[in-house]
Parts: structure tokens; sequence; C-alpha cells
């Protein structure tokens, strides 16, 4: 057909440089131990919270239990639980 044109041809856009499996994981685990020294840092009268209890599981037995693409959900989970708890502590 003398009207058909060709199609263009796909150019695909280079993707960033991933990083490595080894370098992801010490990333994630350097946000885990952050997590837990900011929980650690909250006082005694948070750890009577049952929310401060919530957030060690998080960041030990369920972070433990995780894929590594899914341990990043528990960690935003596990910090967003330790900002309530500070400020829960700082109303009190």
């Amino acid at each position: 057909m003398p009207t058909r044109r060709s199609p263009a041809p796909t150019v695909k856009p280079t993707a960033p440089a991933r990083a490595s499996f080894r370098q992801r994981y010490d990333e994630i685990e350097a946000q885990r131990a952050a997590l837990v020294a900011r929980l650690a840092a909250l006082g005694e009268a948070s750890q009577r919270h049952p929310g401060y209890r919530r957030a060690l599981r998080l960041l030990n037995e369920t972070f433990r239990k995780e894929k590594l693409a899914q341990r990043l959900a528990v960690l935003q989970a596990a910090a967003w639980l330790i900002d309530v708890l500070e400020k829960v502590n700082s109303v009190t």
C-alpha cells in the first residue's frame, strides 16, 4: 500500500543504574536502625503504650520475615507508628 507508513522505531529510555542487592539491603538496614533508635529514645512512659510493642514487633519480627521488597513498607508502617507515639508522648 503506497500510503502506509512504517512504524517509528521505538526508543526505550535508559533506566538509571539500579543499586545492587547488597546496597539496597544495607540502606534498608540503616533505616531500620534509625527507627529502632527513635523508638528507644521515646522514654519509659511510651514503652507502656501498646503501640510501642507493636512498633518493636514491626521492626524486628515482621521486618525479618518479609522479603526485601516488602521490608520498605514495614519500615514505613513502623515510622508512622513511631510518629504517633512521639505525638502522644509530647501531649502527655
